[in-house]
């Protein structure tokens, strides 16, 4: 079974099957990768054009997806999603409302998995086309496991968004719970499909799969996973992305050897190509001992052996995209619609996530606490709702008190004149008022917690 190089134009009947990289005027470089008898094809006389959302994929899934989902319309069964009920009682009772199965239903659960900050729950937030899940340039924003449900016509996705897979060490360094050890662990096991996220932007992490990373696909090798090269918009130098696709994949996808190899190559690339990122300490020592109890079930010489691995050599299909363009983020909706199979809804239509009021609004005010004070401050810091209840012109007032460790976090948190927790709070109540489809009037005070 061939290989095949796709273009996000999913819904063209003619699709091409090409990767077009980006480079500059000097940039010239010809790249071909080939399985089977898949090859990019020549762009323009300048260089190449990238198409963000390419993908390697087989014929036989292609031929699937041509005559699926992404075929049938141009946005037409789109939907709205559902909101989030601003009141605890309501949302508990829609999320324990029973499923409205249709005929020919069919079900998907999708884990994401991958280093903390790839982009997980970015790429989960378009692929329900509401901001559910916190997100922000720092590490471990996700502090638990959370449920997202994509439900189009007879098919429903339920997208499994988990902490970054990190190690105790680290996990105590960034005051996290024990939750962010344990959930991704946990996570895999129920998932119909395992979706590997890579930063590629990130030029000490995009040579190779994150160690912990390794481990999970170690442990569970029985469910089919695939490699989501993300935030490729931020990546300068598009004719890495190859290189890149043949490191983390050990140069096969899907069973088939990939053939990667340039007519021209520019001398930077010589360069970039020679250098390898070396690893943390951390990385270099963990999970050889064991750091992580999940890790338990793999022998000290499995272990040792996944540290020499640069990459998994089990995808079964790989994408290239940035997870911020609703286009790109569309064609791998496309394809957990159409990788959907037979099976039963497990939660109602109208249901967009398992989070509960109360969890969305802590998770967007940690989001604007690691958007905006340094270093370790916002992870010392903890909340309590002090109240929760409709305003008098129908708003929805909400009050939150913020606990702090020492003084001058305190200082850093407030702001000169208070305007650094004002912004906070306007900004994060904004953010709830697009997920509870109500205005929304959030109060933060600060307290020093001795």
């Amino acid at each position: 079974m061939a290989l095949r190089l796709c273009s996000r134009v999913l819904r063209d009947s003619s699709l091409v099957s090409r990767l077009l990289l980006g480079t500059t005027r000097q940039e010239s470089a010809t790249w071909f990768l080939t399985a089977g008898n898949a090859v990019c094809s020549r762009g323009r006389r300048n260089g190449f054009i990238f198409t963000p959302a390419c993908f390697i994929t087989s014929d036989a899934f292609l031929n699937r997806l041509m005559k699926g989902k992404a075929v049938e319309a141009d946005g037409s069964s789109y939907r709205l999603p559902a909101s989030v009920l601003p009141d605890n009682a309501e949302q508990l009772s829609l999320l324990m409302r029973h499923p409205d199965q249709p005929e020919n239903a069919k079900v998907l659960k999708v884990a994401l998995i991958g280093s903390p900050n790839a982009g997980k729950s970015t790429l989960s937030n378009q692929l329900l086309g509401r901001k559910v899940f916190a997100v922000s340039k720092k590490v471990h924003t996700t502090r638990s496991r959370a449920v997202g449900v994509l439900t189009e016509e007879d098919t429903q996705i339920i997208l499994l968004d988990t902490p970054g897979l990190t190690t105790v060490s680290k996990a105590k360094r960034h005051n996290l719970e024990k939750a962010l050890l344990e959930d991704p662990w946990n996570t895999v096991k129920e998932a119909d499909i395992v979706v590997v996220l890579v930063d590629v932007s990130d030029r000490w992490m995009c040579g190779r799969i994150d160690f912990e990373v390794l481990k999970c696909l170690a442990q569970h090798t029985d469910i089919p996973a695939i490699l989501v090269l993300n935030k490729v918009d931020l990546l300068k130098t598009k004719h890495r992305l190859l290189d890149i696709t043949a490191e983390l994949t050990c140069g096969v996808v899907n069973g088939r050897k990939l053939q990667v190899r340039t007519v021209i190559k520019p001398p930077e690339a010589e360069k970039s190509s020679k250098r390898q990122p070396e690893p943390s300490p951390d990385e270099d020592t963990a999970g050889l001992e064991g750091d992580a109890d999940p890790s338990s079930a793999l022998s000290r010489e499995q272990l040792k052996a996944l540290r020499s691995q640069q990459g998994w050599a089990h995808f079964k299909d790989v994408f290239m995209l940035s997870s911020v363009d609703k286009e790109d983020v569309d064609t791998l909706k496309n394809y957990f619609m159409v990788a959907a199979k037979p099976g039963s809804w497990q939660y109602h239509s109208e249901v967009l996530t398992d989070q509960t009021p109360e969890q969305i609004c802590t998770n967007t005010i940690r989001e604007k606490l690691l958007e905006y004070l340094p270093q370790e401050v916002p992870y010392s810091i903890t909340q309590s709702i002090e109240f929760w209840g409709d305003g008098e012109n129908g708003e929805l007032d909400i009050s939150v008190k913020l606990y702090v460790m020492k003084d001058n976090h305190m200082r850093m948190l407030i702001g000169a004149g208070g305007q650094m927790v004002s912004r906070m709070a306007k900004e994060a109540g904004e953010d709830l008022s697009r997920v509870f489809l109500r205005d929304v009037r959030l109060k933060l005070t600060a307290k020093l917690k001795v």
